[in-house]
């Protein structure tokens, strides 16, 4: 699967609610307008992102994962708690990009650690 030099992250602002609905601004940013009142109830993320993510570990190699909460896996990255990165410590985030559906994300994953991605990723990305 080839893909673009130049990745873009696509990002759809919803419209913030009329004054019939009541719902917080700040809640506006996490719930479409005409999306369920159960999802409007409590605060869900209607449309998930996944991310696809490049550190760069200690001994100077890298490591490319994907996942749904970013902050989160780099936490659990930092603290020790993924075996792949456990026994060498990851130093930096050096690249990320999101994606709306968890297919392309793991599509692109798999990219970036064959020959030709790792060519990418080295004349690209880092």
């Amino acid at each position: 699967m080839a893909f673009r030099a130049a990745i873009s992250v696509i990002i759809r602002f919803q419209p913030l609610p009329t004054t019939s609905t009541k719902m917080s601004p700040s809640r506006a940013l996490f719930c479409a307008p005409h999306s369920s009142a159960t999802a409007e109830r409590r605060g869900a993320i209607i449309n998930p992102v996944y991310y696809v993510y490049l550190l760069k570990l200690s001994n100077g190699d890298y490591y490319t994962g994907y996942a749904a909460k970013l902050p989160q896996r780099i936490t659990k990255h930092q603290q020790g708690g993924v075996a792949a990165t456990k026994q060498v410590h990851a130093r930096q985030l050096v690249f990320y990009a999101a994606f709306k559906t968890k297919s392309k994300a793991i599509a692109f994953e798999k990219y970036l650690k064959s020959s030709s991605g790792f060519a990418f990723r080295n004349k690209r990305l880092v």
